[in-house]
Order: structure tokens, then sequence, then C-alpha cells
């Protein structure tokens, strides 16, 4: 009998009031979900999204605040969050750890300016290399162990801590140890290798934008500086590097406050480049005309990237070859009876070219 005089009630409480009574039940499980209480409802500074002030308030707040210091020369500024990005195998980790480790040493690599107090907490978060590896590079038979900045920490995945029943998602599992590590080391600067461990994906907006939000809400909540290091696609060495070369969707190039990359000098063996990508602290002081050239080195125990000068990035690109006198080269070689891998080696060219200049 109580229950049918309950179904009745039920029955005839207005929508309204059911639609209400949902969306307070919906409300209080997502503040159950993430530890908040009702309470947060009354201060307006943590439930607007958006704060609105006139124009000069917003000048006046920020007058004679101090100018974000660099830590990486022009390239990457206090409180930004900055993508490095290159092809593999150019040393984008090699020129990161440089990067960090002078910061927390008070060091820099000449020119480019670290005004960043010795002793800076950095956190340098490696989901590219085991420790085992990590330590091979910076390890020499007869100078033993490179020696880091005591205020340099470094993390890596734990193998063993594979509780996926403990969160919703992994990408939740990955963001609550991210702010651990953050918490643990104090760091005031991160450094993330690289990018697309960060997510299932990254080749799509739906997937990048929560990504690139998340690293957004990470510099902000902590004060950081923040290095994304990031992998390029495929593309041709003979054209410059640019905004399209960041593999993954376009959106992490939008979000990001600046962005710079390593490419590869095709006229210098072994050499590389640095050219900016993404500025907003500063003007384009290393683009197309103005490339950094470097070189990496290991002198003992220290891996480093050493800067040798300025350069055209023309200069440095792969020359455009023409097509009618390497289409002649390859069929005299093959006139002589070489197979095409041959041919692909000698005239240093892809396998897929040979193809189209002899099919």
């Amino acid at each position: 009998m109580p229950n049918e005089i309950m179904n009745i009630r039920l029955s005839q409480r207005p929508d309204i009031i059911n639609d209400i009574r949902n969306q307070v039940h919906r409300s209080n499980q997502r503040l159950k979900k993430y530890g908040l209480t009702p309470d947060i409802y009354l201060t307006q500074n943590k439930t607007n999204l958006l704060r609105v002030k006139p124009a000069s308030e917003w000048m006046e707040q920020e007058y004679g605040k101090p100018a974000p210091r660099k830590l990486f020369g022009d390239f990457w500024f206090e409180g930004e969050l900055c993508v490095l990005f290159a092809d593999t195998n150019l040393g984008k980790s090699i020129l990161a750890v440089q990067i960090g480790n002078n910061i927390t040493l008070g060091a820099c690599m000449e020119p480019f300016a670290n005004q960043m107090d010795a002793q800076t907490p950095v956190l340098y978060i490696d989901f590219e290399m085991g420790s085992k590896q990590f330590q091979t590079r910076y390890f020499d038979s007869q100078w033993g162990n490179f020696p880091f900045g005591k205020t340099f920490s470094r993390a890596e995945i734990n193998p063993e801590a594979d509780n996926p029943a403990l969160y919703d998602s992994y990408n939740d599992y990955l963001a609550s140890a991210v702010e651990r590590a953050i918490e643990q080391s104090k760091a005031k600067v991160l450094i993330i290798d690289n990018l697309t461990y960060m997510r299932n994906g990254t080749e799509s907006a739906k997937d990048a934008l929560p990504l690139m939000k998340h690293l957004k809400a990470l510099k902000t909540r902590y004060k950081l500086s923040v290095l994304a290091l990031a992998h390029t696609p495929k593309r041709s060495a003979a054209q410059p590097l640019t905004v399209n070369d960041l593999q993954g969707s376009k959106m992490i190039i939008n979000f990001c406050d600046s962005a710079f990359a390593i490419g590869e000098s095709h006229t210098i063996p072994g050499g590389r480049y640095l050219k900016q990508i993404k500025q907003r602290n500063t003007q384009k002081v290393y683009g197309e005309q103005n490339v950094c050239i470097c070189h990496i080195t290991k002198v003992m125990n220290d891996l480093h990237y050493v800067f040798d000068g300025y350069a055209q990035e023309s200069d440095h690109l792969q020359q455009r070859r023409d097509r009618k006198l390497l289409k002649q080269q390859a069929l005299e070689l093959q006139q002589q009876g070489h197979s095409y891998r041959y041919i692909s080696n000698e005239l240093k060219i892809g396998l897929a070219t040979v193809n189209r200049l002899l099919g």
C-alpha cells in the first residue's frame, strides 16, 4: 500500500519538478566525483568560467608586473606552453634535457639566454626512453655519469602500476599521475617527451582539444612553464619548416603560446638548425632568413647541442633535382645491371621514386 501511494504521488508530480530533481542529482554526482561540495557555488570566482572586466582594469592589474623571463632565448618564455617538434632522430630529447638541466643550473646554451634563477625545479617526464637508455646516453666509461642539477627531476612510466580500475580511463589515470609528479617535484618547469603519449590520439580536433585544455589548466594551476615535444609527419626535405609540419591536429599549434622546430641541414653533415614557428612574447627573431645552425656533440659524459651561427633556411634544405637528369642516371645504372635498391642508395632517392622513374 505505501508503494502504491508513492507511485501515485510521483505520477502527480509536475514534469518540471522531476527535471529539477534530476538536475540536482546529476550535479551532486559530479561534485562527489571530484571531491567537492555544493558550497562551491557560493564562490563565483571558482564557478564562473569567464572573468569579465573593462580593458582598462586588465591593464592596471598587469601594470608594473615583471616581464616573462627567457628560458631558452626568444624560443621559450616563462609561463608559456611551448611545443618543440622535429623528425625522428634529430635530437629533440637531447635538446630538451639540455634546456631543462641548464634551467636548474642557472646556465644557458649561448646565445640563448636563460633568465630563471638557479635551482628552479624542473620535471622532465620521459615517455620515450627507459632509465638504462637514459643513463647510457649520459655516461662515459672514464668519466662516469653526467652530474645533473639537483633540482632536475625525471619521471618515467612505472610498468607495475597498471591499475585501470582506479580511474574511469587511462587518460584520467595518466593526468592524475602527472599532477602528483608535479607536486612531488615542486616543479616550476615541466617538459613532456612526448606529446602523443598524453592521449590515445592527437590527429583530430576532438582528441587534441582536451589534451591542450588539460595542459593549459596544469600550466595555470601550478604556475608552470611547459615544453611539450612532438613529431613531424613524413615531409619533403626540400620545403621550409612551417606550422603544417607539426604532427596531429592544428588545434595543438592553435592552443600553444609558442613553437619552434629542429630541421636537418643537408649541406653540413650532422648539422641541425632551429627555427621559430610561433611566438607571442617577442617578434620573430629566428625565421627563414635567420635560422640557428647547431650540431650535437658529446664531451666526456655531456651530450649536448652547440650553437654554430646563423644562416638562411634555404641554404640547408635538400636541393630539388632535375627529374630528366635523375631518370637518365637511373636508366644508365639499370642498363649496367644494378638492382632498384642499389639505384636507390646510389642516387639517394626512395625505392618508390626509382619505380616511378623506371616503370
